[in-house]
């Protein structure tokens, strides 16, 4: 070999070892720079978040990663993808008895700019220790949607009995309204007073965990229970029945349809002015908007269910809503995680973004001047402003998801017809207990 020829060997061996190094450090500085993968919980946003994370992407370089979990199946696919290697930096749980199950997996956000940007720090779940493991990320409220012109339109009819929605205060009321809007179905040209009561697993939720919260909760307020208890006593499972039958019995769907219908169904139903009462959140308010019932026709009612002085109850509002970031991940990915989150909850895109497209309430400092228009928040508002005490969110006490399915089964079961109602109550305290006993050895 020539001294030319192994001049210039060693020189492209140079620039070979220049490209290699080149490529390394490109590698270590997007290693250092960190990705973020979020596990959504809430398939309704699931568009919204993929297009936030593209913009933050686009903005920042740093990469945004984000999966939906299929309604129901949150717990399942977390399960999955958290066995992965590439497993996710930001994922949710449903409040403390959710956390219990991930405590391993959560990082300590004490010192992160999302936990002090929190109006009321006391809304984060903790250690024993007092690291802040999850923080929510929404305040949702629920109730009874009201579709108002029906309402009204029933009321001109001349045999109602009220005068105005606004004297709908308790079940009574509640129940007299709504029979008597079934009864003049044909002449209001609705199929029904509610909405199907579907126990598709994209529905039967709302039932066997929104709804039968509100006995819960007036067992919990009768009794002083603050934690989870390890069993309960079912005191207001003759008012749970008494709402439960209102829905049934006066809706657009025959009872023995109940099993197939979705919440897609329901949404439909409500949407198009087909039913007036719909039981879901402010959450449902982007799959009904936009349709045939305007937003000035919309409203939601406390649900009502027959318990004394129930006329100063108002919505039910809480969070099951709780980001916790993946200790497991890298140093790189959970500080870009955090930084994701940062930017979601202070630049005007993340603002806008949870507040007027996906219609939340947030529990942070920094949305004075990004308040919804969603017509299910401001009824929520005017209810606190006129000192209606909110109804809080026990379910996150009740002691397993197997609990509430077996709930929901009994449920079924009753509204078919192919059980009783002592199914279901034994389901409710019974289930209870040995569920509790269960999972908590």
């Amino acid at each position: 070999m020539s001294k030319r020829t192994a001049t210039k060997v060693i020189a492209a061996g140079v620039t070979m070892a220049a490209l290699a190094a080149g490529m390394v450090a490109c590698s270590s500085e997007d290693d250092s720079e960190g990705k973020v993968y979020y596990l959504n919980f809430k398939p309704e946003q699931a568009e919204d978040w993929q297009a936030l994370a593209k913009e933050y992407t686009d903005e920042t370089g740093v990469q945004v990663d984000v999966e939906t979990a299929a309604s129901g199946t949150y717990e399942t696919t977390l399960k999955s993808e958290m066995a992965k290697s590439d497993a996710p930096t930001l994922f949710q749980v449903n409040g403390p008895v959710g956390l219990a199950s991930w405590a391993d997996y959560a990082a300590d956000l004490s010192d992160s700019e999302l936990y002090k940007h929190l109006n009321d720090e006391g809304v984060a779940l903790t250690d024993d220790s007092g690291a802040v493991l999850a923080i929510p990320y929404v305040m949702e409220t629920y109730g009874i949607i009201t579709n108002t012109k029906i309402v009204n339109d029933y009321i001109a009819l001349g045999d109602s009995p009220v005068e105005s929605i606004d004297e709908i205060d308790d079940f009574d009321t509640l129940k007299s309204v709504v029979e008597g809007i079934q009864e003049h179905k044909d002449d209001l040209g609705i199929d029904g007073a509610f909405t199907s009561a579907g126990f598709d697993s994209s529905s039967d939720w709302r039932f066997k965990t929104h709804l039968a919260n509100i006995p819960l909760y007036y067992e919990y307020q009768a009794d002083g229970v603050t934690g989870q208890p390890a069993e309960v006593k079912g005191t207001y499972l003759d008012q749970f029945k008494a709402i439960f039958d209102l829905y049934i019995d006066n809706s657009t769907t025959e009872k023995s349809a109940l099993s197939g219908k979705t919440i897609e169904d329901a949404n439909s139903e409500f949407a198009l002015g087909k039913a007036a009462f719909y039981q879901n959140g402010t959450w449902a308010y982007n799959d009904i908007t936009g349709q045939d019932v305007a937003d000035e026709d919309l409203t939601m009612l406390p649900i009502y269910i027959g318990v004394e002085g129930e006329e100063n109850q108002g919505l039910a509002t809480g969070s099951e809503n709780y980001w916790v970031v993946n200790n497991n991940a890298s140093e790189a990915d959970q500080q870009a995680t955090k930084d994701f989150l940062e930017w979601v909850i202070t630049s005007d895109s993340g603002r806008d973004s949870l507040a007027n497209t996906m219609g939340f309430v947030t529990p942070f400092d920094t949305f004075a001047d990004y308040l919804p228009s969603n017509p299910f928040v401001q009824a929520d508002t005017a209810y606190q402003e006129a000192g209606k005490t909110p109804v809080s969110w026990n379910f996150a006490t009740m002691p397993s998801e197997e609990w509430k399915n077996g709930l929901g089964q009994a449920m079924l079961g009753y509204a078919q017809g192919t059980g009783e109602w002592d199914d279901v109550v034994t389901a409710f305290v019974d289930g209870w207990a040995s569920e509790y006993a269960l999972v908590n050895g």
